[in-house]
């Protein structure tokens, strides 16, 4: 039996897109006896004459069968002797394309169907945009309602025509062309009869071959960290799902952002423990040293993944609120929620034609592409490369509404490695120092922003900067860094030493963390509470232990942007 297939129907409004779906449960006997009894019952009411209406079996809420249209996604699983499916029937209706647009964000695979007697309509185009715009790479046009047409052979080629002109507009992959009629069941489950011009295999018959899979690999091993696992103080693993790639343990990993290397303790598949896990699988993993890993980081292994700060996206905008220049949101990118800004919207789409069209504002049902600068990096990659860290959503922060879903198509000021962010350096001891980042108040989008401006490792006996636009420090302090345990001791503004914290004492002198705020701690003792404090914290309790031991205005403050 060949893999899950997840794909979609769309199309304009009655291109018959729930019919097709229902007459290929109906036809494959997938149905319980009540359904179909059910769905006989009801068809006699309907508006076939008594004849079987196939669109009942998915449009199951009374005001769209009242309206005649699917206004909501509706998913439904089946299974045949080749292979198991989870289909979305979306809808067609141009008001409704961001429920289309969910519907496409999970497929692998795009049904689009186009109305025999109408050809390629607008919606047919805009369907085929966002399906390519959210990474589905197969598409079968299901020319439906051949019936209609008499299933005339240059009707369909005319069709054909049509679709190929398209497929080289958007650039599609893996374009399959089926003649059928969705009512009558031609070329649907069986070859048609009616249609012998046509020497392809029918719909049901493609889908259960087509081979998906060759086309999803990515570059190495990466995993979003969705949750740190904390049940006592013996135990840290990180858990999340595995999107590419497979991890073993002894395996050595990079943390992103921290950049930290370490080796693969164990693994974890639900409480089972195992020596290797794969793509697809959620899992625990525990490392053998600590790591700065919390929700949002990704663990990788033999891939050129980094963070970055500014993202060029195509967005497909989903509010009744037009998009505009200058406002921030939340951006959820794999398990990552961050402030963003828009800073620019280069240019919006033409869903007809393509064409590039010079705006400042976005309207609802929308395609564009912006420029978003985020508050701080975060990993990310090209959609197309990593698909999980290349697709993204953008939050109205008033309402929580979804405003925006696209992908990644550029990406720019990258960060996050020792070698391109100010750290320490002695021996074999490393910290990252972010004490030296600026904190500015930017007027436009009316948003507080960290800039990194100076990009250097500092060894002991260099001089450093004690001020800054937005910082100033005394000459004498000590530094903290518990995401790499190490303390950093600045005396007379040079670096004295690096230390492990272990055996780090209370000098006398002011304590700050590695981003230079304050640390509320003025003895070994407290010293030491504050460390074992941050071993225990997740992400429910950050809170509350950055205001216990934190203060931000000691040596730091937030500067208009110049």
């Amino acid at each position: 039996m060949n893999g899950l297939l997840k794909f979609i129907t769309c199309g304009s409004v009655d291109d018959g897109k729930s019919t097709l779906i229902g007459h290929i449960l109906y036809d494959s006997k997938l149905l319980y006896a009540d359904q179909e009894e059910t769905l006989e019952l009801d068809s006699k009411v309907g508006s076939r004459n008594g004849a079987i209406d196939y669109s009942l079996l998915l449009d199951g809420l009374m005001a769209e069968r009242e309206q005649g249209i699917t206004i909501d996604v509706a998913y439904r699983y089946f299974t045949t002797n080749n292979r198991s499916f989870i289909v979305a029937d979306t809808p067609g209706h141009e008001e409704y394309t961001r429920n289309m647009a969910v519907g496409a964000s999970f497929a692998d695979l795009a049904v689009i169907l186009v109305d025999a007697s109408q050809g390629v309509l607008v919606q047919t185009r805009r369907h085929a945009r966002i399906c390519k715009l959210m990474g589905i790479r197969y598409f079968v046009f299901a020319v439906n309602k051949m019936d209609l047409v008499d299933y005339n052979k240059e009707v369909f080629d005319k069709i054909q025509i049509q679709i190929n002109e398209l497929k080289d507009e958007l650039s599609l992959e893996n374009v399959k062309i089926i003649p059928l009629s969705a009512t009558e069941g031609d070329n649907v489950t069986v070859k048609s009869n009616n249609i012998t011009w046509y020497d392809g295999e029918p719909l049901l018959e493609y889908l259960e071959k087509v081979d998906i899979e060759s086309a999803n690999d990515e570059e190495g091993f990466y995993m979003p960290v969705q949750r740190v696992c904390r049940p006592d103080h013996t135990f840290r693993g990180f858990q999340g799902q595995i999107e590419a790639g497979n991890v073993s343990v002894g395996d050595e990993i990079i943390t992103l952002p921290s950049t930290q290397k370490a080796n693969v303790k164990s693994i974890f598949v639900t409480d089972k423990e195992v020596e290797t896990a794969f793509s697809g699988q959620p899992v625990t993993i525990t490392l053998d040293k600590e790591v700065d890993v919390s929700r949002g980081c990704v663990l990788v292994k033999g891939t050129n993944l980094a963070p970055y700060k500014k993202l060029t996206v195509s967005l497909l905008w989903m509010d009744d609120e037009p998009l505009s220049v200058g406002k921030d949101y939340f951006v959820k990118l794999g398990t990552k929620t961050i402030l963003g800004v828009v800073t620019k919207l280069n240019y919006a789409v033409d869903v007809n034609t393509g064409k590039h069209i010079k705006t400042d504002k976005l309207g609802k049902n929308g395609i564009a592409v912006c420029e978003i600068l985020l508050s701080e990096a975060i990993v990310a990659d090209l959609f197309a490369f990593h698909k999980t860290l290349g697709e993204l959503i953008l939050i109205d922060r008033l309402t929580f509404m979804t405003s925006a879903c696209g992908v990644v198509e550029n990406l720019s000021e990258r960060g996050g490695s020792f070698s391109g962010r100010t750290a320490f350096r002695s021996n074999n001891l490393e910290a990252r120092g972010d004490v030296f980042e600026e904190f500015y108040y930017d007027c436009s989008s009316l948003n507080v922003l960290k800039y990194q401006s100076v990009n250097h490792t500092y060894t002991v006996g260099d001089e450093i900067p004690t001020n800054g636009d937005s910082y100033s420090y005394p000459d004498n302090f000590d530094i903290i860094v518990l995401r790499d345990g190490i303390a950093v001791e600045i005396r007379d503004k040079k670096v004295y030493s690096l230390v492990p914290l272990s055996d780090y004492k209370y000098s006398g002198h002011p304590l700050l963390n590695g981003r230079g705020f304050e640390i509320k701690a003025y003895s070994d003792s407290e010293i030491a509470d504050f460390i074992n404090e941050y071993t225990q914290i997740d992400d429910q309790s950050k809170k509350a232990f950055f205001s216990k031991w934190m203060c931000f205005e000691t040596y730091r403050k937030v500067v208009m942007n110049k």
